[in-house]
Protein backbone atom coordinates (compact mmCIF):
# COMPACT_ATOMS: atom_id res chain seq x y z
CA UNK A 1 0.00 0.00 0.00
CA UNK A 2 3.06 2.26 -0.04
CA UNK A 3 6.33 2.68 -0.98
CA UNK A 4 9.23 4.46 -0.04
CA UNK A 5 10.98 7.90 -1.82
CA UNK A 6 13.82 9.02 0.20
CA UNK A 7 13.44 8.64 4.24
CA UNK A 8 9.45 8.97 3.56
CA UNK A 9 6.81 6.81 2.47
CA UNK A 10 4.24 7.41 0.14
CA UNK A 11 0.98 5.97 0.01
CA UNK A 12 -0.48 4.59 -2.62
CA UNK A 13 -3.94 6.72 -3.72
CA UNK A 14 -7.17 4.89 -2.18
CA UNK A 15 -8.63 4.25 -5.42
CA UNK A 16 -5.53 2.34 -6.55
CA UNK A 17 -5.33 -0.31 -3.02
CA UNK A 18 -5.91 -3.74 -3.03
CA UNK A 19 -8.00 -4.13 -0.30
CA UNK A 20 -8.43 -8.24 -0.59
CA UNK A 21 -4.48 -7.88 0.10
CA UNK A 22 -5.43 -5.92 3.73
CA UNK A 23 -4.24 -7.62 7.16
CA UNK A 24 -6.16 -7.61 9.90
CA UNK A 25 -3.42 -6.16 12.78
CA UNK A 26 -4.83 -5.36 15.96
CA UNK A 27 -1.98 -2.94 17.14
CA UNK A 28 -1.98 -2.06 21.58
CA UNK A 29 -0.89 1.15 22.04
CA UNK A 30 2.08 1.47 23.39
CA UNK A 31 2.02 3.78 27.23
CA UNK A 32 2.44 2.75 30.52
CA UNK A 33 -0.29 2.01 33.04
CA UNK A 34 -0.39 4.01 35.70
CA UNK A 35 -1.84 4.96 39.25
CA UNK A 36 -1.08 6.87 42.47
CA UNK A 37 2.74 7.89 43.16
CA UNK A 38 3.86 7.37 39.89
CA UNK A 39 0.80 8.78 38.04
CA UNK A 40 1.80 11.93 39.67
CA UNK A 41 5.34 11.67 38.49
CA UNK A 42 4.56 10.98 35.08
CA UNK A 43 2.59 14.18 35.40
CA UNK A 44 4.93 16.24 36.81
CA UNK A 45 7.73 14.99 34.21
CA UNK A 46 5.38 15.33 30.98
CA UNK A 47 4.70 18.79 32.16
CA UNK A 48 8.35 19.68 32.64
CA UNK A 49 9.26 22.20 29.60
CA UNK A 50 12.43 19.39 28.06
CA UNK A 51 11.73 16.12 29.47
CA UNK A 52 7.79 16.16 28.85
CA UNK A 53 8.97 17.09 25.06
CA UNK A 54 11.34 14.34 24.78
CA UNK A 55 8.89 11.86 26.68
CA UNK A 56 5.88 12.53 24.65
CA UNK A 57 8.18 12.11 21.40
CA UNK A 58 9.40 8.57 22.37
CA UNK A 59 5.28 7.80 23.15
CA UNK A 60 3.99 8.72 19.90
CA UNK A 61 7.08 7.77 18.09
CA UNK A 62 5.65 3.48 19.49
CA UNK A 63 2.65 4.32 18.83
CA UNK A 64 3.82 5.49 14.70
CA UNK A 65 1.78 8.82 14.78
CA UNK A 66 5.26 10.48 13.78
CA UNK A 67 5.63 8.01 11.09
CA UNK A 68 1.79 8.28 9.99
CA UNK A 69 1.91 11.85 10.05
CA UNK A 70 4.92 13.57 9.35
CA UNK A 71 6.95 10.93 7.26
CA UNK A 72 4.41 9.63 5.18
CA UNK A 73 3.13 10.84 1.74
CA UNK A 74 -0.70 10.60 1.79
CA UNK A 75 -1.90 11.27 -1.57
CA UNK A 76 -5.38 12.11 -0.43
CA UNK A 77 -6.77 15.83 -0.09
CA UNK A 78 -8.37 16.65 3.39
CA UNK A 79 -11.82 16.10 4.50
CA UNK A 80 -12.42 18.27 7.38
CA UNK A 81 -15.54 17.04 8.23
CA UNK A 82 -17.46 13.92 7.20
CA UNK A 83 -18.95 14.22 3.12
CA UNK A 84 -21.41 11.59 2.86
CA UNK A 85 -22.48 10.35 -0.58
CA UNK A 86 -26.09 10.23 -1.65
CA UNK A 87 -28.32 7.80 0.58
CA UNK A 88 -29.32 4.48 0.04
CA UNK A 89 -33.07 4.07 0.10
CA UNK A 90 -34.31 1.79 2.84
CA UNK A 91 -36.93 -0.81 2.79
CA UNK A 92 -40.44 -0.15 4.88
CA UNK A 93 -39.80 2.61 6.93
CA UNK A 94 -41.26 5.68 8.35
CA UNK A 95 -40.07 8.92 7.39
CA UNK A 96 -39.94 12.21 9.90
CA UNK A 97 -40.18 15.60 9.34
CA UNK A 98 -37.15 17.18 10.85
CA UNK A 99 -39.16 20.60 11.39
CA UNK A 100 -42.19 18.91 12.94
CA UNK A 101 -42.98 18.99 16.75
CA UNK A 102 -40.44 16.53 18.93
CA UNK A 103 -43.97 14.86 20.36
CA UNK A 104 -45.21 14.67 16.66
CA UNK A 105 -42.55 12.86 15.93
CA UNK A 106 -42.38 10.60 18.95
CA UNK A 107 -46.47 9.91 18.47
CA UNK A 108 -44.89 8.34 14.95
CA UNK A 109 -42.01 6.31 15.75
CA UNK A 110 -44.64 4.53 18.34
CA UNK A 111 -46.87 3.44 15.23
CA UNK A 112 -43.59 1.83 14.13
CA UNK A 113 -43.37 -0.16 17.47
CA UNK A 114 -45.21 -4.01 17.51
CA UNK A 115 -48.23 -4.12 19.29
CA UNK A 116 -48.25 -3.58 23.11
CA UNK A 117 -49.19 -6.59 25.09
CA UNK A 118 -48.89 -5.26 29.06
CA UNK A 119 -48.89 -9.05 30.03
CA UNK A 120 -48.43 -9.20 33.67
CA UNK A 121 -46.88 -5.99 34.40
CA UNK A 122 -48.53 -5.78 37.91
CA UNK A 123 -48.19 -9.45 39.11
CA UNK A 124 -45.44 -10.77 40.39
CA UNK A 125 -43.79 -13.56 39.34
CA UNK A 126 -40.60 -15.22 41.03
CA UNK A 127 -39.97 -17.65 38.46
CA UNK A 128 -40.13 -14.81 35.69
CA UNK A 129 -36.94 -13.82 33.69
CA UNK A 130 -35.59 -10.70 34.30
CA UNK A 131 -36.61 -7.91 31.88
CA UNK A 132 -36.11 -4.05 32.01
CA UNK A 133 -39.51 -2.41 32.48
CA UNK A 134 -39.54 -0.12 28.99
CA UNK A 135 -41.10 3.41 28.28
CA UNK A 136 -44.35 1.61 27.57
CA UNK A 137 -44.52 -0.36 30.63
CA UNK A 138 -44.63 3.10 32.77
CA UNK A 139 -47.18 4.30 29.80
CA UNK A 140 -49.01 1.76 30.40
CA UNK A 141 -49.15 2.32 34.12
CA UNK A 142 -49.81 5.80 34.68
CA UNK A 143 -52.67 5.40 32.85
CA UNK A 144 -54.42 2.61 33.76
CA UNK A 145 -53.37 4.43 37.42
CA UNK A 146 -51.31 2.05 38.90
CA UNK A 147 -48.90 4.65 39.64
CA UNK A 148 -48.16 8.13 39.18
CA UNK A 149 -44.92 9.96 38.06
CA UNK A 150 -45.11 11.59 41.95
CA UNK A 151 -45.32 8.05 43.04
CA UNK A 152 -42.18 6.72 40.78
CA UNK A 153 -40.61 10.25 41.79
CA UNK A 154 -40.32 9.46 45.50
CA UNK A 155 -39.21 5.68 44.35
CA UNK A 156 -36.49 7.16 42.31
CA UNK A 157 -35.39 9.54 45.11
CA UNK A 158 -34.84 7.42 47.76
CA UNK A 159 -32.94 4.92 45.14
CA UNK A 160 -30.68 8.10 44.80
CA UNK A 161 -30.14 8.30 48.41
CA UNK A 162 -29.23 4.65 48.88
CA UNK A 163 -27.03 4.89 46.20
CA UNK A 164 -25.46 7.66 47.15
CA UNK A 165 -24.47 6.61 50.55
CA UNK A 166 -21.88 4.05 49.47
CA UNK A 167 -18.57 4.05 50.36
CA UNK A 168 -16.31 4.73 48.48
CA UNK A 169 -18.46 7.78 46.47
CA UNK A 170 -19.81 6.59 42.91
CA UNK A 171 -22.63 9.13 42.40
CA UNK A 172 -24.64 8.18 39.45
CA UNK A 173 -25.56 11.75 39.45
CA UNK A 174 -23.58 14.61 39.94
CA UNK A 175 -26.09 17.53 39.87
CA UNK A 176 -29.29 16.48 41.43
CA UNK A 177 -32.51 18.32 42.83
CA UNK A 178 -35.08 16.14 44.26
CA UNK A 179 -37.26 18.70 44.88
CA UNK A 180 -36.82 19.74 40.85
CA UNK A 181 -37.50 16.09 40.30
CA UNK A 182 -40.60 16.54 42.24
CA UNK A 183 -41.97 19.57 40.50
CA UNK A 184 -41.72 18.03 37.21
CA UNK A 185 -43.02 14.51 37.95
CA UNK A 186 -46.22 16.48 40.03
CA UNK A 187 -46.98 18.37 36.19
CA UNK A 188 -47.23 15.22 34.65
CA UNK A 189 -49.14 13.37 36.97
CA UNK A 190 -51.87 16.19 37.13
CA UNK A 191 -51.42 16.18 33.03
CA UNK A 192 -52.32 12.09 33.67
CA UNK A 193 -55.19 13.36 35.60
CA UNK A 194 -56.69 15.68 33.12
CA UNK A 195 -56.05 13.06 30.36
CA UNK A 196 -53.57 15.97 28.81
CA UNK A 197 -50.51 13.89 28.78
CA UNK A 198 -47.40 15.44 25.93
CA UNK A 199 -46.57 12.32 24.64
CA UNK A 200 -45.88 8.84 24.84
CA UNK A 201 -42.84 10.25 27.02
CA UNK A 202 -44.43 12.32 29.48
CA UNK A 203 -43.33 11.19 32.58
CA UNK A 204 -40.52 9.33 31.87
CA UNK A 205 -37.22 9.70 33.74
CA UNK A 206 -34.16 10.17 31.80
CA UNK A 207 -30.72 11.59 32.77
CA UNK A 208 -28.81 14.14 30.90
CA UNK A 209 -24.87 13.85 30.85
CA UNK A 210 -23.21 16.43 32.40
CA UNK A 211 -21.07 17.78 28.96
CA UNK A 212 -25.27 18.86 27.93
CA UNK A 213 -26.59 22.03 29.12
CA UNK A 214 -30.51 20.87 31.14
CA UNK A 215 -31.88 24.01 33.38
CA UNK A 216 -31.54 24.96 35.73
CA UNK A 217 -28.18 22.72 36.62
CA UNK A 218 -24.67 23.43 35.75
CA UNK A 219 -22.92 21.83 32.96
CA UNK A 220 -19.32 20.95 34.53
CA UNK A 221 -18.30 18.25 31.95
CA UNK A 222 -16.96 16.09 35.35
CA UNK A 223 -14.90 19.03 36.31
CA UNK A 224 -14.76 20.91 39.88
CA UNK A 225 -14.50 24.11 37.35
CA UNK A 226 -16.11 24.61 34.19
CA UNK A 227 -19.17 25.67 35.70
CA UNK A 228 -17.45 28.92 37.06
CA UNK A 229 -17.18 29.89 33.35
CA UNK A 230 -19.82 28.82 31.80
CA UNK A 231 -23.47 30.18 33.12
CA UNK A 232 -26.56 27.66 31.95
CA UNK A 233 -29.19 29.64 30.89
CA UNK A 234 -31.18 27.36 29.23
CA UNK A 235 -31.57 23.68 27.81
CA UNK A 236 -30.12 22.12 25.18
CA UNK A 237 -32.07 21.53 21.85
CA UNK A 238 -32.19 17.82 22.53
CA UNK A 239 -32.67 18.51 25.87
CA UNK A 240 -35.38 20.88 25.71
CA UNK A 241 -37.28 18.47 22.83
CA UNK A 242 -37.62 15.63 25.52
CA UNK A 243 -39.19 18.86 28.28
CA UNK A 244 -41.51 19.47 24.99
CA UNK A 245 -42.57 15.56 25.54
CA UNK A 246 -42.91 15.66 29.15
CA UNK A 247 -40.41 13.91 30.08
CA UNK A 248 -38.61 13.84 33.69
CA UNK A 249 -35.33 15.68 33.43
CA UNK A 250 -33.42 14.18 37.00
CA UNK A 251 -30.42 15.54 36.72
CA UNK A 252 -26.80 15.81 35.32
CA UNK A 253 -24.75 12.16 35.17
CA UNK A 254 -21.34 11.59 36.30
CA UNK A 255 -18.82 11.23 33.13
CA UNK A 256 -15.01 11.43 32.87
CA UNK A 257 -13.43 14.81 32.81
CA UNK A 258 -14.11 16.42 29.68
CA UNK A 259 -15.34 13.29 27.79
CA UNK A 260 -11.24 12.60 27.52
CA UNK A 261 -11.31 8.88 28.46
CA UNK A 262 -13.11 5.73 28.47
CA UNK A 263 -13.12 4.02 31.48
CA UNK A 264 -15.59 6.60 33.34
CA UNK A 265 -12.87 7.01 36.04
CA UNK A 266 -13.56 10.81 37.62
CA UNK A 267 -11.41 11.16 40.83
CA UNK A 268 -13.23 14.41 41.04
CA UNK A 269 -16.87 13.13 42.30
CA UNK A 270 -15.90 9.82 42.48
CA UNK A 271 -15.94 6.64 40.26
CA UNK A 272 -19.52 5.31 39.16
CA UNK A 273 -19.36 1.45 38.90
CA UNK A 274 -20.87 -0.89 36.86
CA UNK A 275 -24.31 -1.94 38.18
CA UNK A 276 -23.39 -5.87 37.03
CA UNK A 277 -19.94 -6.12 39.12
CA UNK A 278 -19.33 -2.97 41.45
CA UNK A 279 -15.41 -3.52 41.32
CA UNK A 280 -15.14 -2.44 37.76
CA UNK A 281 -15.27 0.24 35.12
CA UNK A 282 -19.11 1.14 33.71
CA UNK A 283 -16.83 2.76 30.55
CA UNK A 284 -17.09 6.05 29.44
CA UNK A 285 -17.52 8.71 28.63
CA UNK A 286 -20.98 9.05 29.01
CA UNK A 287 -20.32 6.12 32.02
CA UNK A 288 -23.28 7.93 34.64
CA UNK A 289 -25.75 7.83 31.77
CA UNK A 290 -25.20 4.38 30.93
CA UNK A 291 -25.22 3.12 34.46
CA UNK A 292 -28.33 4.89 35.81
CA UNK A 293 -30.02 2.86 33.12
CA UNK A 294 -28.51 -0.20 33.73
CA UNK A 295 -29.66 0.16 37.29
CA UNK A 296 -33.08 0.80 36.44
CA UNK A 297 -33.25 4.43 37.90
CA UNK A 298 -33.98 6.07 34.40
CA UNK A 299 -36.03 4.50 30.98
CA UNK A 300 -33.07 6.86 29.02
CA UNK A 301 -30.49 8.79 29.52
CA UNK A 302 -28.64 11.47 26.79
CA UNK A 303 -24.67 11.03 26.24
CA UNK A 304 -22.37 12.43 24.48
CA UNK A 305 -19.93 9.93 21.63
CA UNK A 306 -16.74 11.89 20.33
CA UNK A 307 -14.98 8.32 19.98
CA UNK A 308 -17.14 5.61 21.00
CA UNK A 309 -18.29 7.46 24.73
CA UNK A 310 -22.33 6.22 24.28
CA UNK A 311 -21.41 3.14 23.19
CA UNK A 312 -18.63 1.81 24.98
CA UNK A 313 -20.28 2.35 28.74
CA UNK A 314 -23.35 1.17 27.06
CA UNK A 315 -21.77 -2.57 26.05
CA UNK A 316 -19.82 -2.68 29.11
CA UNK A 317 -23.40 -2.35 31.04
CA UNK A 318 -25.46 -4.53 28.93
CA UNK A 319 -27.71 -1.62 27.93
CA UNK A 320 -28.01 -0.33 24.38
CA UNK A 321 -26.56 2.85 23.19
CA UNK A 322 -27.44 4.25 19.91
CA UNK A 323 -24.43 7.46 17.91
CA UNK A 324 -26.28 8.82 15.43
CA UNK A 325 -25.00 10.16 11.65
CA UNK A 326 -22.77 12.93 12.34
CA UNK A 327 -25.30 16.11 11.97
CA UNK A 328 -28.66 14.05 12.56
CA UNK A 329 -28.65 16.04 16.17
CA UNK A 330 -28.37 19.33 17.30
CA UNK A 331 -25.26 19.85 18.89
CA UNK A 332 -26.36 23.41 20.60
CA UNK A 333 -26.05 23.70 24.03
CA UNK A 334 -23.17 20.80 24.70
CA UNK A 335 -19.26 21.95 25.81
CA UNK A 336 -18.06 20.16 22.98
CA UNK A 337 -20.50 21.94 20.07
CA UNK A 338 -18.27 22.56 17.23
CA UNK A 339 -16.11 19.54 16.67
CA UNK A 340 -16.21 17.14 13.52
CA UNK A 341 -16.78 13.56 15.39
CA UNK A 342 -18.66 14.08 18.55
CA UNK A 343 -22.91 13.89 18.31
CA UNK A 344 -25.60 13.23 21.42
CA UNK A 345 -27.43 9.79 21.43
CA UNK A 346 -29.89 7.95 23.70
CA UNK A 347 -28.70 4.75 26.08
CA UNK A 348 -31.83 3.16 26.62
CA UNK A 349 -32.68 -0.31 28.22
CA UNK A 350 -34.15 -1.54 25.41
CA UNK A 351 -34.13 -0.82 20.84
CA UNK A 352 -37.43 -0.09 21.09
CA UNK A 353 -37.03 3.07 23.39
CA UNK A 354 -33.71 3.77 21.83
CA UNK A 355 -36.33 4.40 18.57
CA UNK A 356 -39.21 7.18 20.78
CA UNK A 357 -35.66 8.99 22.19
CA UNK A 358 -34.13 9.12 19.30
CA UNK A 359 -37.43 10.72 17.63
CA UNK A 360 -37.80 13.08 19.95
CA UNK A 361 -34.47 14.68 19.84
CA UNK A 362 -33.54 14.04 16.52
CA UNK A 363 -32.90 16.96 13.99
CA UNK A 364 -29.61 18.74 12.29
CA UNK A 365 -28.76 22.44 13.32
CA UNK A 366 -29.37 25.26 10.77
CA UNK A 367 -25.79 25.26 9.84
CA UNK A 368 -25.48 21.33 8.92
CA UNK A 369 -28.15 21.60 6.86
CA UNK A 370 -26.91 23.60 4.41
CA UNK A 371 -23.38 22.00 4.60
CA UNK A 372 -24.34 17.87 5.01
CA UNK A 373 -27.96 18.62 3.02
CA UNK A 374 -29.22 15.47 5.17
CA UNK A 375 -31.83 13.35 3.98
CA UNK A 376 -35.26 12.87 5.78
CA UNK A 377 -35.14 10.80 8.99
CA UNK A 378 -36.10 7.38 9.10
CA UNK A 379 -37.08 4.74 11.42
CA UNK A 380 -37.79 1.29 11.24
CA UNK A 381 -41.81 -0.12 10.48
CA UNK A 382 -41.74 -2.63 13.02
CA UNK A 383 -45.58 -3.20 13.19
CA UNK A 384 -45.28 -4.53 9.96
CA UNK A 385 -45.66 -8.60 9.02
CA UNK A 386 -43.00 -7.52 6.21
CA UNK A 387 -40.57 -5.88 8.78
CA UNK A 388 -38.68 -9.72 9.75
CA UNK A 389 -38.64 -10.32 5.74
CA UNK A 390 -36.96 -6.74 5.67
CA UNK A 391 -34.27 -7.78 8.16
CA UNK A 392 -33.48 -10.64 6.45
CA UNK A 393 -32.74 -9.17 3.06
CA UNK A 394 -29.60 -6.64 4.75
CA UNK A 395 -26.66 -7.63 4.19
CA UNK A 396 -23.90 -8.30 6.86
CA UNK A 397 -20.09 -7.62 6.89
CA UNK A 398 -17.72 -8.49 9.94
CA UNK A 399 -14.32 -7.98 10.22
CA UNK A 400 -12.36 -10.65 12.29
CA UNK A 401 -8.92 -12.45 12.00
CA UNK A 402 -11.00 -14.20 9.62
CA UNK A 403 -11.72 -11.51 7.66
CA UNK A 404 -15.31 -11.04 5.70
CA UNK A 405 -14.85 -7.80 4.49
CA UNK A 406 -11.43 -5.98 4.31
CA UNK A 407 -10.95 -2.81 5.95
CA UNK A 408 -6.99 -1.29 5.39
CA UNK A 409 -5.70 0.93 7.92
CA UNK A 410 -7.04 0.33 11.07
CA UNK A 411 -4.01 1.36 13.33
CA UNK A 412 -4.23 4.64 10.75
CA UNK A 413 -7.82 4.89 11.45
CA UNK A 414 -6.89 5.27 15.53
CA UNK A 415 -4.06 8.19 15.14
CA UNK A 416 -6.20 10.20 12.97
CA UNK A 417 -9.31 10.20 14.88
CA UNK A 418 -6.57 10.64 18.15
CA UNK A 419 -5.43 13.97 16.33
CA UNK A 420 -8.93 14.98 15.57
CA UNK A 421 -10.49 14.75 18.86
CA UNK A 422 -7.57 15.88 20.45
CA UNK A 423 -6.97 18.96 18.41
CA UNK A 424 -10.85 19.88 18.38
CA UNK A 425 -11.11 19.50 22.27
CA UNK A 426 -8.29 21.79 22.99
CA UNK A 427 -9.11 24.37 20.67
CA UNK A 428 -11.92 24.77 23.01
CA UNK A 429 -10.57 24.69 25.81
CA UNK A 430 -7.69 26.50 25.06
CA UNK A 431 -8.32 29.74 27.00
CA UNK A 432 -9.59 28.41 30.06
CA UNK A 433 -6.26 25.94 30.48
CA UNK A 434 -3.86 29.50 29.73
CA UNK A 435 -5.76 30.86 32.70
CA UNK A 436 -4.41 28.08 35.29
CA UNK A 437 -7.25 25.69 35.10
CA UNK A 438 -5.24 23.12 33.89
CA UNK A 439 -3.68 22.28 37.32
CA UNK A 440 -7.09 21.60 38.49
CA UNK A 441 -7.95 18.31 36.12
CA UNK A 442 -7.40 15.11 37.11
CA UNK A 443 -3.80 13.61 36.22
CA UNK A 444 -5.48 11.54 33.29
CA UNK A 445 -6.91 14.38 31.74
CA UNK A 446 -3.40 16.58 32.27
CA UNK A 447 -1.56 13.72 29.93
CA UNK A 448 -3.93 13.18 27.31
CA UNK A 449 -4.17 17.26 27.32
CA UNK A 450 -0.38 17.38 26.65
CA UNK A 451 -0.20 14.99 23.80
CA UNK A 452 -3.27 16.99 22.23
CA UNK A 453 -0.52 20.12 22.82
CA UNK A 454 2.33 18.39 20.83
CA UNK A 455 0.41 18.32 17.49
CA UNK A 456 1.06 20.58 14.88
CA UNK A 457 -1.56 22.00 12.15
CA UNK A 458 0.38 20.24 9.88
CA UNK A 459 -0.56 17.10 11.55
CA UNK A 460 -4.08 18.04 11.82
CA UNK A 461 -4.48 18.22 8.37
CA UNK A 462 -3.31 15.31 7.82
CA UNK A 463 -5.35 13.39 9.45
CA UNK A 464 -7.72 14.56 7.58
CA UNK A 465 -6.33 13.68 4.48
CA UNK A 466 -6.29 9.98 6.16
CA UNK A 467 -10.09 10.77 6.95
CA UNK A 468 -10.77 11.58 3.26
CA UNK A 469 -8.49 8.21 2.10
CA UNK A 470 -10.41 5.58 4.73
CA UNK A 471 -14.12 7.16 3.85
CA UNK A 472 -13.55 5.84 0.43
CA UNK A 473 -12.49 2.05 1.55
CA UNK A 474 -15.41 2.04 3.70
CA UNK A 475 -18.07 3.37 0.65
CA UNK A 476 -16.09 0.56 -1.47
CA UNK A 477 -17.24 -1.60 2.11
CA UNK A 478 -20.95 -0.46 1.45
CA UNK A 479 -20.96 -1.10 -1.77
CA UNK A 480 -20.85 -4.77 -0.86
CA UNK A 481 -22.76 -5.08 2.56
CA UNK A 482 -25.63 -3.22 4.55
CA UNK A 483 -23.95 -2.85 7.61
CA UNK A 484 -20.95 -3.73 9.24
CA UNK A 485 -20.70 -6.19 12.77
CA UNK A 486 -18.14 -5.83 15.20
CA UNK A 487 -17.80 -6.52 18.94
CA UNK A 488 -18.53 -3.53 20.44
CA UNK A 489 -15.31 -3.31 22.52
CA UNK A 490 -12.75 -5.56 22.49
CA UNK A 491 -12.99 -6.53 26.20
CA UNK A 492 -15.31 -6.72 29.14
CA UNK A 493 -15.31 -4.37 31.70
CA UNK A 494 -12.02 -3.50 33.18
CA UNK A 495 -11.43 -3.98 36.80
CA UNK A 496 -11.31 -0.85 38.93
CA UNK A 497 -7.52 -0.51 41.07
CA UNK A 498 -8.21 0.96 44.21
CA UNK A 499 -5.95 3.45 43.97
CA UNK A 500 -7.56 4.87 40.82
CA UNK A 501 -10.51 6.04 43.23
CA UNK A 502 -8.72 8.90 44.47
CA UNK A 503 -5.78 9.43 42.29
CA UNK A 504 -7.24 8.39 38.93
CA UNK A 505 -4.86 6.14 36.64
CA UNK A 506 -4.03 6.52 32.71
CA UNK A 507 -4.36 3.13 30.91
CA UNK A 508 -4.28 3.91 27.47
CA UNK A 509 -3.81 0.38 26.55
CA UNK A 510 -7.07 -0.53 27.99
CA UNK A 511 -8.76 2.59 26.18
CA UNK A 512 -7.25 1.35 22.71
CA UNK A 513 -9.08 -1.84 23.26
CA UNK A 514 -12.06 -0.05 24.21
CA UNK A 515 -12.00 1.73 21.27
CA UNK A 516 -10.41 -0.77 18.33
CA UNK A 517 -14.18 -1.03 16.60
CA UNK A 518 -15.45 2.00 17.66
CA UNK A 519 -14.01 4.75 15.53
CA UNK A 520 -15.64 4.89 12.29
CA UNK A 521 -18.53 5.80 13.38
CA UNK A 522 -16.78 8.98 15.15
CA UNK A 523 -14.72 9.72 12.27
CA UNK A 524 -16.20 8.83 9.24
CA UNK A 525 -19.36 9.84 10.92
CA UNK A 526 -21.56 6.53 10.54
CA UNK A 527 -24.34 5.58 12.86
CA UNK A 528 -23.65 2.68 14.82
CA UNK A 529 -25.44 0.80 17.72
CA UNK A 530 -24.28 -1.07 20.67
CA UNK A 531 -26.75 -3.85 21.60
CA UNK A 532 -26.42 -6.65 24.57
CA UNK A 533 -25.62 -9.98 23.23
CA UNK A 534 -24.74 -11.87 26.46
CA UNK A 535 -22.25 -12.63 28.79
CA UNK A 536 -18.61 -13.53 28.64
CA UNK A 537 -17.57 -16.52 31.65
CA UNK A 538 -17.27 -13.87 34.80
CA UNK A 539 -21.02 -13.01 33.74
CA UNK A 540 -20.08 -9.12 32.32
CA UNK A 541 -22.13 -7.83 29.54
CA UNK A 542 -20.94 -8.46 25.73
CA UNK A 543 -22.16 -5.66 23.68
CA UNK A 544 -22.60 -5.89 19.37
CA UNK A 545 -22.15 -2.97 17.23
CA UNK A 546 -23.65 -2.71 14.26
CA UNK A 547 -22.31 0.14 12.14
CA UNK A 548 -24.65 1.85 8.83
CA UNK A 549 -24.28 3.55 5.76
CA UNK A 550 -24.87 7.03 6.58
CA UNK A 551 -28.21 8.54 7.08
CA UNK A 552 -29.51 4.84 7.50
CA UNK A 553 -30.26 4.73 11.29
CA UNK A 554 -33.30 2.76 10.05
CA UNK A 555 -31.29 0.15 9.09
CA UNK A 556 -29.50 -0.40 11.84
CA UNK A 557 -32.11 -0.26 14.14
CA UNK A 558 -34.04 -3.05 12.48
CA UNK A 559 -31.22 -5.21 12.72
CA UNK A 560 -31.14 -4.17 16.22
CA UNK A 561 -34.90 -4.82 17.56
CA UNK A 562 -34.08 -8.30 15.57
CA UNK A 563 -30.84 -9.48 17.73
CA UNK A 564 -32.66 -8.24 20.73
CA UNK A 565 -36.09 -10.07 20.04
CA UNK A 566 -33.88 -13.56 19.28
CA UNK A 567 -30.41 -13.54 19.58
CA UNK A 568 -29.66 -11.84 23.17
CA UNK A 569 -30.98 -15.01 25.17
CA UNK A 570 -31.98 -14.50 29.01
CA UNK A 571 -31.08 -10.95 30.85
CA UNK A 572 -29.36 -11.08 34.14
CA UNK A 573 -30.36 -8.89 36.94
CA UNK A 574 -27.72 -6.35 37.58
CA UNK A 575 -25.79 -6.07 41.53
CA UNK A 576 -27.26 -2.83 41.51
CA UNK A 577 -30.53 -3.05 39.78
CA UNK A 578 -33.63 -0.75 41.52
CA UNK A 579 -37.63 -1.22 40.51
CA UNK A 580 -38.90 2.16 40.46
CA UNK A 581 -42.41 1.47 38.63
CA UNK A 582 -42.95 -0.99 41.38
CA UNK A 583 -40.90 0.53 44.23
CA UNK A 584 -39.17 -2.29 44.88
CA UNK A 585 -35.18 -1.83 46.30
CA UNK A 586 -32.64 -4.88 44.81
Amino acid sequence: MFWKMGKKLVKLPATEVDMTAAKYKPQRVQAPHLTGFWLKLFVMLIEAPIIGSMILILLKNKNRITEILKNTVIPEAPMFIPEFPPKESEPDVFCLEEDGKPEERVELALQCLPDYNPGCIWISDPTAPFRYWKIRDYAYAYKSKLTTPSQVAEHFISAIEESNNKNPLAPLLISYDPDEVRRQADASTQRFKEGSELSILDGIFIAVKDDIDCYPYPSKGGTTWFHELREVKKDAVCVSRLRCCGAVLVGKTNMHELALGTTGNNANFGTTTNPHAPDRYTGGSSSGSAAIVASGLCSAALGTDGGGSVRIPSSLCGVVGLKTTYGRTDMKGLLYHSGTVAIVGPITATVEDAILVYAAILGSSPAERVSLKPPLPCLPNLSSCGSWCSTGSLRLGKYTETLEIVIPELHEMFIAHVVSIGSEALSQLNPDLEDGKLARLTYDSRINLALFQTYSASDYVAAQCLRRRLMHFYVEIFKKVDIIVTPTTAMTAPIISPAALTVGETNLRVSGSLMRFVLAGNLLGFPAISVPVGYDKQGLPIGMQLIGRPWCEASILRLAAAIEETCAGPKKMPVQFYDILKGNLM
